[in-house]
């Protein structure tokens, strides 16, 4: 990588709350439990809706199975990007579990632009697990993961400017986490609609962190098989809580163990653009209830009137023509509450950035463009101020 994670630098945000006064002490580490398999329940205090969690920590012992810092063999260019037709589109589907079908299949196209981002030699971030989710699943199995199988490279919508988009995303939010536990001094994170995430494995943790991961059974379960056939350590204690966000996600969570006197970070990545606005509401009121003096969240929304005015976007039509994923029939697409706004009435004192801002500060990114379907989205960034 050509830079190293360091402390978010924000540029000029569009809107800022009140102060932020400097952190102040951290509580002692609470001991994690007794850890468990990661297909093996822990036992006590289970709903019908509350699934125990199996911990996975940083000493797990490893096997000698299949080396996730090997690349995989491409020397097969993928059929997709050889011009390959896709049968059929990927539409709403709240019901499908796993990544194979509705909101759980995008899971793997943020996967495969982070997989292409690894190996581009101006790397914003790298993530030598994603490429395996992608060839582990049979909807993605022949999507590129390297930019020399896709033929017209950068100039493709799909695989140039939108992988690009999130790989810029990846750089920006694992910057903010860093932060938020080295500098700010939390030690859980909670990884709202964690998908495929992988940082629990690929940070560079401080002692004591604990990372929740908060998503549906069978996207968990599928992440947990290809890290398991890879012999993946975590390097903090890692907590799945199979989970779907319309359950009783929070009681959960405190099964878990989480302390919601001790500061925590939130992060809330492509998520908030699938849910209907009540949804988006309830999520955040959860949020700021769950966290104490210290805490930070960022989250990702999508401000435009109306998204199907950019329904001939070159963005979204390559992503539906090359792998059948019709993004805007996923999308929510009620007027947003502002939760920003909401946020900063309950205290939290927020900044609101363009991707473009960080396009601007690392030099490398996805520019605008006529008929955006970037145009509206936002990065948001809150702390929960101490007193």
């Amino acid at each position: 990588m050509t830079e190293t994670y360091d402390a978010l630098r924000l540029p000029a945000p569009a809107r800022t709350g009140p102060h932020r006064p400097a952190p102040a002490r951290t509580g002692p580490h609470r001991p994690a439990p007794a850890r468990t398999g990661p297909h093996r329940p822990a036992p006590a205090r289970t709903g019908p809706h509350r699934p125990a969690p199996a911990r996975t920590g940083p000493h797990r012992p490893a096997s000698t199975r299949t080396d996730p810092h090997r690349p995989s063999s491409d020397g097969a260019r993928s059929p997709l990007a050889n011009g390959g037709n896709v049968v059929g589109t990927t539409h709403r589907n709240t019901g499908v579990e796993g990544v194979e079908g509705g909101v759980g299949v995008t899971a793997l196209l943020v996967a495969a632009a982070r997989a292409i981002e690894t190996y581009r030699h101006d790397a914003l971030a790298r993530d030598v697990y994603a490429e395996h989710f992608v060839r582990a699943a049979p909807a993605s199995a022949g999507w590129p993961v390297r930019m020399h199988q896709v033929p017209d490279g950068d100039a493709n919508p799909l695989w140039g400017r939108f992988a690009r988009y999130f790989g810029l995303r990846t750089r920006v939010l694992d910057d903010f986490l860093l932060q938020s536990v080295s500098t700010d001094g939390a030690r859980q994170v909670v990884l709202l609609g964690a998908g495929l995430d992988s940082r629990a494995f690929r940070l560079e943790w401080p002692p004591g962190c604990v990372v929740y991961e908060v998503d549906r059974e069978g996207v968990l379960a599928f992440k947990q098989k290809v890290l398991d056939g890879l012999s993946a350590t975590p390097r903090a204690v890692r907590v799945p809580l199979p989970i779907d966000l319309r359950a009783d996600w929070v009681g959960a969570l405190a099964d878990a163990g989480f302390d919601r006197a001790a500061p925590s970070v939130w992060l809330a990545e492509g998520l908030l653009f699938y849910l209907p606005p009540d949804a988006e509401t309830s999520l955040i009121d959860r949020v700021d209830r769950l966290s104490t003096e210290g805490s930070a969240l960022a989250y990702e929304v999508k401000l435009d009137k109306d998204l199907l005015e950019y329904r001939d976007s070159p963005l979204y039509t390559s992503t539906t023509e090359q792998i059948g994923i019709d993004l805007l029939n996923l999308f929510d697409r009620e007027p947003r509450p502002d939760s920003d706004a909401d946020l900063t009435s309950r205290g939290w004192s927020t900044s609101v950035h363009t991707p473009y801002d960080f396009t601007r500060r690392h030099g490398r990114g996805p520019l605008p463009e006529e008929n955006d379907a970037l145009a509206g989205n936002r990065w948001v960034f809150a702390n929960k101020a101490r007193t």
